[in-house]
């Protein structure tokens, strides 16, 4: 949901900010006040393409934000281009700052960003249909999604049997490499697995051991001196540390028999000499096993430099190289060793398998495909019906196109959605044949029969959803944005249109700009655009309406620049019909 939406030195707009809710939230105002304006500025934080010419005159640069809800597919977005996006459901800031000059900046999140991040990050966010242009067309990803929405078909079947076969291929593909690659490979992991063996590695921490073994070597005559020195010290010379706690011990347990404050420093020396006694013999162990050997000394020399050259060839880049990256670099050349090995008898088991998920893959496509033609079939029946209360008169079609149904046929159109093509065609005017939508040239047809469409989609989604009908994998719709939605209609259409904009905004966000008072009506928030000259300037404002002043506004709209008490009173009948 679209939270917030501010420009700044932005075409005829100084300053603005508007803050929208959910439900329908439209945009009023006097023709060539600004309204599209905003939406322009919209569809430009969402990867819109940008000019000089959008900057304030007199000004250094224009700069755009608004602020989203988060969603999980937006995160993930986020995610996968570096950029910081906190929970899910933390809020995403995009701004956009356009310079006189012609360069811009882009941040998202407070953190810098590219054209193409909007744009990834268009489709999970809002789709707007604005004059001639769909911002995040009606592409095949967004007919498909409708079209599964409304029948409540969910394809995690399919995309396992995908990832699985397509799993299988990959293997497959990189066992069937040239022969003499093959065998060029086979004899580098020969002795790459040979040179490991070699070195018979016994722990991932044996070097870790040899080095704390090395220094003791290496230092064993000052380490036997200090462990020997601090073994008389503590125990065996004649003002040891033992030997006096022991005196001093015997002194205070002596007063602790006849005043009981002195127990507990009793007991707390008693503990000290335990301890004394404890170190002191940990120390007279450790010299006595320390033996200097140059020998020995050689032999862990060498073994740390052997273990070294590994580490380097094998534990992979970087400096935090270790012998576990090295004995894993060995298990891995072994199992693709063990591949080229056993090649004809791995090839002939992996043939099967991916002949055995290719056909769990076909099934379970060919199900999908079945679900599909049948939803399909409803739903042009049903949208017809919808987009012909909108002062148009149209035939409709949903056509499911499959490729690789047939074993004969390749896998190219395989996908984790099935391989199912689906395309909505219409026809605008009766002996015109079928025409994909997003090739109908009015931008208000467009709005118009994007807006029948969802309103299909919703209410059957709606109703499967009362009925129980499983629906967790099928995505939230999006924001969305329609413009030139009224032009050509009145009336009783104007009102349809009204009627089917508050049945889609009860279940996602709908913001749309409109001319035609009945339309106007039906909005959960109301806001007004407003152009006025101020110091020679001029100055598009937005402010959000109350209830009295939405009146006045639809009653302008109604009968023109000067209100009458007709006007107002039809304007009120206007606002209390919708409810």
């Amino acid at each position: 949901m679209l939270l917030e939406l501010r420009a700044e030195n932005y075409a005829v707009i100084d300053q603005a900010v508007a803050s929208f809710g959910p439900g329908l939230n439209l945009l009023t105002g006097e023709t060539g006040a600004g309204k599209s304006i905003l939406i322009d500025a919209l569809a430009l934080l969402l990867g819109g393409k940008a000019s000089s010419e959008v900057v304030r005159h007199g000004a250094e640069k224009a700069v755009l934000g608004c602020v989203f809800e988060g969603t999980q597919g937006a995160a993930a977005v986020l995610e996968a281009n570096g950029i910081d996006a906190g929970s899910y459901t933390d809020e995403i800031l995009l701004r956009r700052e356009i310079a006189a000059g012609g360069k811009g900046r882009i941040f998202v999140n407070n953190q810098p960003a590219t054209l193409a991040v909007l744009r990834e990050l268009a489709p999970e966010l809002g789709l707007i249909h604005t004059q001639g242009e769909t911002l995040g067309s009606f592409d095949q990803a967004q007919q498909r999604g409708l079209l599964d929405r409304f029948g409540g078909i969910a394809t995690e079947d399919v995309a396992a049997a995908f990832a699985a076969w397509r799993a299988t291929s990959e293997r497959l593909a990189e066992l069937q490499a040239s022969e003499q690659d093959r065998v060029r490979m086979a004899d580098l992991w020969r002795f790459q697995v040979r040179e490991i063996a070699d070195a018979q590695l016994a722990a991932e921490d044996e070097d870790a051991l040899l080095e704390a073994e090395k220094r003791v070597l290496a230092n064993a005559e000052k380490l036997y001196t200090a462990a020997r020195s601090a073994h008389e010290l503590l125990y065996e010379s004649e003002g040891a540390a033992e030997t006096t706690l022991t005196a001093a011990l015997k002194h205070l347990m002596d007063l602790a028999r006849y005043d009981t404050r002195f127990a507990g420093p009793a007991a707390q020396l008693a503990a000290a000499k335990a301890t004394v006694e404890d170190v002191s013999a940990e120390v007279r162990d450790f010299a006595e096993k320390i033996h200097a050997s140059p020998q020995r000394l050689e032999e862990i020399e060498d073994r740390l430099a052997a273990l070294d050259r590994l580490k380097r060839k094998y534990g992979g880049a970087g400096a935090g190289q270790t012998l576990g990256d090295v004995m894993r670099f060995g298990d891995e050349a072994a199992r693709r060793l063990a591949e080229v090995e056993n090649r004809d008898d791995l090839l002939a088991e992996l043939r099967l398998k991916q002949a055995r998920e290719a056909a769990s893959y076909r099934a379970a496509a060919a199900r999908l495909t079945a679900a599909r033609l049948a939803a399909a079939a409803r739903l042009e029946k049903q949208a017809a019906a919808e987009i012909n209360d909108l002062a148009m008169s149209v035939r409709f079609k949903v056509q499911v196109t499959g490729h690789g149904e047939s074993e004969t046929e390749d896998a190219a159109g395989w996908t984790a959605h099935g391989w199912d093509r689906i395309e909505c065609l219409i026809a605008t005017n009766a002996g015109e044949p079928l025409r994909p939508l997003d090739e109908i040239a009015s931008g208000g047809e467009m709005s118009r029969v994007l807006l029948a469409l969802k309103v299909t989609v919703e209410e059957s989604f709606a109703a499967g959803a009362d009925r129980g009908r499983k629906k967790a994998a099928l995505p939230t719709p999006r924001m969305l944005v329609f413009d030139e939605i009224d032009i050509g209609i009145g009336g009783r259409a104007a009102e349809a249109v009204g009627r089917k904009l508050k049945t889609l905004a009860k279940r996602q966000q709908v913001v749309c700009i409109t001319h035609l008072p009945q339309i106007a009506a039906f909005a959960d928030q109301h806001f007004l655009i407003e152009k006025a000259d101020k110091d020679g300037r001029t100055r598009t404002s937005v402010r959000r309406m109350e209830e009295a002043e939405r009146a006045q506004e639809i009653a302008r709209m109604l009968s023109g620049a000067k209100l009458t008490d007709t006007g107002l009173e039809h304007a009120r009948q206007l606002l209390k019909t919708s409810r």
